[in-house]
């Protein structure tokens, strides 16, 4: 393999594959990542895979000699970071030797020096998984970022509790549907189709665009696909699935995920039909005043009680941290029903509020101790379910 690239263009595509790379590989080529060279495309193909996770993607380059070989990630992304802007020339030094002569020293070549990398066989290196006979849709990238948004915060981050762990997406010819709960809390975001004339969700199976598909895909992977789709928000991505994988492709990237096995709890049953309270309050000053409150709210005892007036028309905050302090803020609101006084982990209604991007928002309850919602008024169709804490008066 020997080639000419940008400094810019490797070293961009190596921090985006290097995400994908096992922390802790089961086998030492899994800790690399795979250069393909193409002379009749004049693309490299770069990819790593951790064995759950999968990224590729590919860029433009001379190449005058194509091949392919495994080179440590993390080295190999520290060196070409590093090295100043320009070409860089990449050779492996093999050209038409046999493959058991190999070494797999690779030297880059830049403006300003040279350094030499010592590779493996890409034989070595396990294929990313592909779907052969799965259901193909293709899905504008804005929806997919906008249900991701609103609801990878509200997974769970507790690995025994595995199902919960991921974003359950349902896509059927009305849109899409996207949600997450940790147990405690559950974020719920409708995208609508874009397009009056077709849905969002379209299938290479005949009659499948008619039905409702319903896939848990690991937040971690979710979370990478965000990054990756936002530099690149207007376009299409093609989603294909079978029983165990996913691949999402768009432009000249792929990731793969594995699907995550098990029954996604009926999280539609938790929300209720109808409530007794209920109050609209600017989004802005509820966050600014809840991030001020939180401050005195200790790990122990991380709770902030919200009393809602009707005759006052206004919603305190208050937050007693024994040993530590107290605090008080008032703000007004638009209230509906009897006074109440409930409370909630103070995190989980910053983490829902920061996300709510509306200029007012609106809260629901029963009673101090059944679900409260958060919705945004206008913009985004988002659910956010909230367990309220029980509190000694």
């Amino acid at each position: 393999m020997k080639l000419v690239c940008s400094q810019n263009s490797l070293s961009t595509c190596l921090s985006l594959v290097s995400r994908a790379v096992a922390s802790r590989p089961s086998h030492p080529v899994l800790a690399n990542v795979l250069l393909v060279a193409d002379p009749e495309t004049q693309q490299v193909s770069l990819s790593a895979f951790d064995l759950s996770l999968g990224i590729q993607t590919s860029f433009p380059a001379e190449v005058e000699v194509g091949g392919k070989l495994t080179l440590p990630a993390r080295l190999l992304t520290d060196i070409v970071s590093r090295l100043p802007d320009g070409d860089i020339t990449l050779d492996d030094g093999m050209h038409d030797e046999p493959e058991e002569d190999a070494n797999y020293l690779t030297t880059l070549t830049c403006a300003s020096g040279r350094y030499q990398v010592r590779g493996m066989s890409a034989e070595e290196f396990p294929a990313l998984p592909e779907v052969a006979d799965g259901e193909t849709l293709q899905l504008p990238a804005i929806a997919l970022l906008d249900g991701l948004r609103g609801s990878l915060f509200a997974a769970s981050g507790d690995e025994t509790k595995q199902v919960l762990t991921g974003i359950h997406l349902t896509i059927n010819p009305i849109g899409l549907e996207f949600a997450a709960t940790d147990g405690h809390r559950l974020a719920v975001v409708e995208t609508p189709s874009t397009d009056e004339a077709e849905p969002p969700a379209k299938s290479a199976k005949k009659g499948a665009a008619e039905e409702q598909v319903d896939v848990t895909i690991p937040a971690k992977a979710l979370q990478e696909l965000t990054k990756m789709l936002e530099r690149q928000a207007e376009s299409t991505v093609s989603v294909t699935f079978d029983r165990s994988q996913v691949i999402f492709d768009w432009i000249d990237q792929r990731l793969v995920s594995r699907l995550l096995e098990g029954q996604y709890p009926n999280y539609r049953q938790l929300v209720p039909k109808q409530f007794s309270h209920q109050l609209t309050v600017e989004r802005r000053l509820f966050l600014s005043a809840l991030e001020r409150i939180a401050v005195l709210a200790d790990q122990k005892n991380n709770i902030v009680k919200l009393t809602i007036s009707n005759g006052k028309q206004q919603l305190a905050l208050s937050v007693d941290a024994p040993d530590v302090g107290r605090g008080e803020e008032t703000i007004p609101a638009q209230v509906s029903g009897d006074d109440l006084v409930i409370a909630f982990n103070v995190r989980y209604l910053l983490d829902g509020l920061k996300v709510l991007t509306t200029s007012e928002v609106q809260m629901q309850f029963n009673t101090p101790t059944s679900p409260a919602i958060l919705t945004p008024l206008g913009g985004l169709k988002m659910t956010y379910l909230v367990m309220p804490v029980q509190v000694r008066s």
